[in-house]
């Protein structure tokens, strides 16, 4: 529930920053094709990894390495909630909004799924999935992919990095588990570390553009830019301390960073 949300807020989010009034009726059944087709996503993820989750700490109390549901159970459930979010997406926002939800399953689970026992390479292919729900939430309100559109998507792929390999470096031990080597370089460095600041680097010319495209004034984007640097700061930090602590306070941080860059625009609009 607490990726799902993260995810669907990040589509609303978008929804709201499109021009025009707000549809909360409309939102709303966006919200629930979202967290619908999240959850497929995740569900699918956990029935192909079920073996695996039963090495790790954190997984090993899910549904079907702890034996609470079958296979069987599990697959009936992903293929309903899948197909009811992208019909919800499809019915109520438009057809671009259906495919943007379909691709967001399978590129999730036939492509980044499988390649993270494999290589590292798999979280630049998680980050695409990852970053769809803002794309999701402009197309829900607009009908079309523009360039907006694509800086939202844009902002959310490039935040992925520096959160995820926080994550993976405070779980390293228990990934390795499960044979799962995510960070850049495989290991707990100064070179993991390096890869995590450059990305957080690249948000801060990023972090001007909704000024730029109209879709927030000078205010949102002095938080924005202000967060970045903030968040930059923690990834430097881990650079230099290469400590779990230091990757925890920039896992935090990133959870701290999106909301408040997608709230600062919304806020900017309906202001």
């Amino acid at each position: 529930m607490r990726l799902a949300t993260l995810v669907v807020f990040s589509a609303a989010m978008a929804f709201m920053t499109a021009p025009g009034a707000i549809d909360f009726v409309k939102m709303g059944w966006l919200v629930l094709g979202g967290f619908l087709v999240t959850g497929s996503a995740n569900g699918f993820n956990q029935i192909m990894e079920r073996d695996l989750d039963k090495l790790m700490d954190r997984t090993l109390t899910r549904p079907l390495p702890a034996a609470r549901m079958s296979v069987t159970e599990a697959i009936i459930v992903c293929i309903v909630t899948g197909i009811a979010g992208v019909f919800i997406l499809g019915y109520f926002m438009n057809m671009l909004s259906a495919v943007l939800g379909l691709l967001a399953i399978l590129l999730y689970t036939v492509a980044y799924t499988p390649l993270k026992r494999k290589t590292p390479f798999a979280v630049f292919v998680g980050a695409i999935p990852g970053a769809i729900p803002p794309l999701l939430g402009w197309v829900a309100a607009t009908g079309n992919i523009n360039s907006v559109g694509l800086l939202l998507f844009t902002i959310q792929f490039l935040w992925q990095f520096p959160h995820f390999w926080a994550i993976a470096w405070v779980l390293d031990d228990d990934y390795k588990k499960a044979g799962f080597n995510l960070l850049p370089t495989g290991k707990r460095d100064k070179g993991s570390a390096m890869q995590a600041v450059y990305y957080t680097i690249s948000l801060l010319p990023v972090a001007v553009m909704p000024l730029v495209f109209n879709v927030s004034g000078w205010v949102s984007m002095i938080l924005i830019v202000a967060v970045t640097f903030y968040f930059l700061f923690q990834a430097i930090q881990l650079y230099k301390e290469c400590s779990i602590e230091a990757a925890r306070k920039l896992m935090y941080g990133s959870f701290f960073y999106l909301p408040v860059v997608q709230i600062a625009m919304v806020i900017d609009k309906i202001g």
